[in-house]
């Protein structure tokens, strides 16, 4: 069913910015160092934070669906949300640039941190280097009606623009992890093991959503997925998971329904709120670099790790394959130095 859903995922426009499926590698050393209380658990990396346009990051694959429909309809801009260190901003910025669109971002000052480095340094940075217009909106206003207030007025100049909201987690961007539930499905088959969860962060709700989308055409289970919430809290990331999934899913497989408890969310590694630092997460970052020499970033692979690093310290996943997907956003440590610098 691998091969129908993949055939049923061409046929939408994209305009291609991976090079081809990631890679996954075992996390030996790390293992070492959590020693026998993992029971022996098996810990896997797919590595969706090595693409290559803007940096890299698990946006690029939702952006493969939402540039191509973009191009496909003819647009000039490329519009879309975030919060100031958003790291879907600084990849659409990338892969507007690489597709020859304008960028523009709508960025809300939603994250109480006003130190330099999170107000200047990190993603913004380079949300200028790639060349987008950036609009910083405070907290309280609606940035997706902002942003497309921002394309009625390009259309009145007589050019058009693509909006999405944050993340790109529409159910057409969701189409990107249903691509890559197809690789890991393949992936497995090749290497003859099967991964007892499949771990990601859930932020804008679309990577865990895609891949439960994925997973569901293919005949697969998508209870293997399991994220860990670190915007929104238990109750909303569930209903908005759910509701990308079942949209996703209609898109690619029509004739299938997502089962009534196929998502599952772990509300644990929150925090106090979306972007700040936890010191779960900040003891994620530092095991994984130095063990593996592998780079988290603060805002939702370090804390989706954290929870990980909870579940193989218990023995969770006793002798059994578990993946994360690493999904990017390094430019963000540069922005939450003074959080994860030792001392700091």
């Amino acid at each position: 069913m691998v091969a129908e859903m993949r055939i049923r995922l061409d046929e939408f426009p994209r305009f291609r910015l991976l090079d081809g499926p990631t890679p996954v590698q075992r996390l030996v050393r790390l293992e070492q160092r959590l020693g026998p209380a993992t029971g022996g658990a098996r810990l896997w990396v797919k590595r969706d934070d090595v693409m290559g346009v803007g940096g890299g990051g698990n946006k690029l694959r939702k952006l493969e669906f939402l540039i191509g429909e973009a191009v496909a309809q003819g647009c000039d801009t490329f519009i879309t949300t975030g919060g100031l260190q958003s790291n879907h901003a600084r990849q659409s910025a990338a892969a507007a640039a690489r597709a020859g669109l304008a960028c523009e971002l709508m960025l809300s000052d939603v994250v109480p941190r006003h130190d330099q480095a999170y107000r200047t340094n990190g993603n913004l940075l380079l949300d200028d280097l790639f060349g987008a217009t950036v609009h910083r909106l405070p907290g309280d206003v609606n940035a997706l009606d902002a942003a497309r207030a921002r394309a009625d007025e390009i259309g009145r100049e007589g050019r058009k623009a693509y909006v999405v909201g944050s993340g790109g987690s529409s159910p057409l961007g969701c189409l990107g992890y249903a691509v890559c539930a197809a690789e890991i499905l393949e992936e497995e088959q090749v290497a003859g093991r099967r991964f007892e969860a499949i771990v990601v962060p859930n932020g804008s709700a679309g990577t865990h959503a895609g891949l439960a989308a994925g997973l569901s055409a293919a005949g697969d289970d998508p209870r293997r997925i399991l994220s860990f919430t670190v915007l929104a809290p238990l109750d909303k990331a569930l209903e908005e998971t759910r509701r990308l999934a079942s949209q996703a899913l209609n898109l690619i497989a029509p004739d299938c329904s997502l089962a009534e408890d196929a998502i599952r969310i772990d509300g644990s590694q929150r925090g106090d709120a979306y972007g700040l630092p936890t010191d779960a997460m900040v003891d994620a970052l530092r095991i994984m670099a130095r063990t593996e020499g592998l780079l988290l970033d603060p805002v939702y692979s370090g804390k989706a790790f954290a929870g990980v690093l909870a579940g193989m310290r218990t023995g969770a996943w006793r002798d059994r394959d578990v993946l994360f997907v690493m999904t990017g956003g390094v430019p963000g440590l540069f922005a939450y130095r003074d959080a994860i610098a030792s001392g700091g």
